[in-house]
């Protein structure tokens, strides 16, 4: 467990290496005594700063929701991250790739909230009922701290979370099978990564549902409005000056940058 100084001073090396765009030392290396409930907090005090210097709130982002990665970073659970105002990127939009550390990409389903969800105890049938629509999304990730991070870093590090693009065609929950979105993340012209919805967590509303009895415990609640991030239901891949990202998710159309 760390001291309360030294989780703030890890949540100060995270907003100067998101700053300058150069990665700090990883928390773990610092501290190897660094637990989870130290994670997120340097996490949440990150984020405290952050709104106060003018940054708004607009959501969350699950992470971690697929078995595979699960078991790659040895934690039985996902993670989360904030999502601000300042995060939203235009579908289409030119990208500079030196906004970011080593950024990479993601493709989700991002939930848009029309009531507000307050756990513990949240389903996903709860979920169903207060999303107002769907929309296919990219996420952007970035790593502030060094390699070779543990998931203690990922998670002090707002769970890697950069950037969000939203595209393609909005759906009411009950229109589509949410299980059944396909998933193509093209780089260029090629074909990277594919996946399928409902690897993330069975359902990606179980994401959303996850993430509203995780926050109960720090006696927040989703509100209506709230962008949220289900998880990737693909692995994140590299993103370079010139690429341009492209993820298709069938009928329900595609999404694209480019990094310049």
């Amino acid at each position: 467990m760390l001291t309360e100084a030294q989780r703030q001073e890890m949540a100060q090396n995270i907003l100067d290496a998101n700053r300058t765009k150069i990665q700090t030392t990883r928390p773990s290396a610092v501290y190897p005594q660094i637990t989870f409930e130290d994670a997120y907090a340097i996490s949440a005090e990150v984020a405290k700063r952050q709104q106060a210097a003018g940054a708004k709130l607009i959501g969350y982002k699950v992470g971690l929701t697929s078995i595979a990665m699960q078991r790659s970073s040895k934690i039985d659970e996902p993670d989360y991250g904030y999502l601000y105002d300042y995060m939203m990127i235009q579908d289409g939009a030119a990208v500079p790739h030196a906004n970011y550390c080593v950024p990479r990409v993601e493709m989700e389903l991002a939930f848009i909230l029309n009531a507000p969800l307050t756990g513990p105890g949240v389903t996903m049938m709860d979920v169903l009922r207060a999303t107002e629509y769907v929309v296919p999304a990219m996420e952007l990730i970035d790593t502030r701290v060094d390699e070779p991070r543990k998931i203690f870093d990922t998670i002090s590090d707002n769970g890697a979370g950069a950037g969000v693009v939203l595209g393609g065609r909005p759906v009411r929950p009950g229109d589509v099978d949410l299980r059944m979105i396909p998933g193509l993340l093209y780089r260029n012209t090629d074909i990277e990564e594919t996946g399928v919805s409902a690897g993330v967590m069975n359902h990606p509303a179980n994401g959303v549902a996850w993430l509203a009895n995780k926050l109960s415990d720090l006696n927040l609640s989703l509100k209506a409005g709230d962008i949220m991030l289900a998880g990737s239901f693909v692995r994140p891949i590299w993103a370079q000056v010139g690429d341009t990202i492209r993820a298709d998710f069938g009928d329900l159309g595609s999404v694209s940058i480019k990094f310049v």
